[in-house]
């Protein structure tokens, strides 16, 4: 496939689309099995490398049920307690998860990615950074044939704070709630969620994007994947420069006449043009991928955006109240 043929594809999205996005977001929380959020099984690749080691603990100290690890070659070891599987095909089979996080390095992402998609992993959580770009068009190719979903590559994760995480997000600023954090930078998802949970504001879900220029889940995805939502109650966007994603959300929200508040934060405003800064995508070349241009665009939306992370709950009080 075509990169701009993927990228139409990635941010084209049908209602269909947003009641697929929703029935992932259940399967993360668990909302359909029991009323006390069980939490659904989760399976990490990559469990035994120091990166995957280090975040499996944390995610299991939080909550995450952590059902199972892949390690081809590891098979039948452990770690604290969590059995190791040659292979994804092994995992599901004893332990049907739907869910697995990747922790692999970059040149293993593909094969460990499709492994998981060909035997039933639905929600694939992305971290590896350095992707080639070529890799991940291939396989977001390979997840929509299979109606799966991928969130990343070069995200933190996602978490829904209080119950389970998936990723490498610290525990520490995010807080239950009703506001829905989707972000570009893992970070900033970080220093925004602090400021949200230290103004009274907590969390119901916190999705990074992800910084590479192609994304499993884009902004108008993660939107639709909340938007119908009795439980958000509003919106942050943690966008940067780079790429137009922000544009094309504000367009999509003036589209859809979307009522609930929404707010947003762009990084890098005093970024030189036609230089990169940290993200593959930030980059800006003329007017394109601006910040100029992606203010503009949310306030044609009725989109606030704010000039600093501590700013954003004081713009979101404004717009609750309204």
């Amino acid at each position: 496939m075509k990169l701009n043929k993927m990228i139409t594809s990635t941010s084209a999205t049908s209602a269909n689309d947003g009641e697929k996005f929703f029935d992932i977001f259940n399967i993360l929380v668990g909302k359909e099995i029991d009323e006390d959020y069980k939490k659904k099984p989760v399976i990490i690749q990559g469990i035994t490398g120091s990166y995957g080691s280090t975040h499996t603990r944390l995610m299991k100290a939080y909550g995450t049920n952590i059902v199972g690890g892949v390690t081809p070659g590891k098979g039948g070891q452990n770690f604290e307690g969590i059995p190791i599987y040659n292979s994804v095909s092994e995992a599901v089979k004893v332990s049907g998860a739907k869910i697995s996080g990747i922790f692999v390095p970059a040149q293993f992402f593909l094969d460990a990615a499709k492994d998981a998609l060909n035997n039933g992993i639905k929600l694939l959580i992305a971290i590896p950074e350095h992707v080639p770009i070529k890799d991940s068009i291939e396989i977001l190719e390979h997840a929509q044939l299979l109606g799966a979903k991928i969130i990343g590559p070069n995200t933190p994760g996602v978490i829904v704070p209080e119950i389970m995480k998936v990723g490498i997000m610290p525990a520490q600023p995010f807080k239950a709630g009703n506001a829905a954090v989707f972000s570009r930078s893992g970070t900033l998802m970080y220093e925004v969620s602090y400021n949200l949970t230290r103004a009274g504001y907590g969390q119901k879900l916190c999705l990074g994007i992800g910084g590479d220029p192609i994304n499993g889940t884009n902004l108008i995805e993660a939107f639709n994947m909340i938007k119908d939502s009795q439980d958000i109650e509003s919106i942050v966007i943690v966008g940067e420069i780079g790429g137009d994603s922000e544009e094309q959300l504000a367009n999509y929200l003036i589209e859809t006449k979307f009522s609930k508040p929404v707010v947003a934060y762009i990084a890098g405003r005093s970024a030189p043009k036609e230089k990169r800064m940290g993200h593959a995508g930030a980059i800006i070349y003329g007017n394109y991928g601006s910040a100029e241009s992606k203010v503009a665009n949310f306030a044609k939306a009725d989109v606030p955006v704010a000039k600093s992370p501590p700013e954003i709950p004081k713009l979101l009080a404004k717009k609750l109240r309204r």
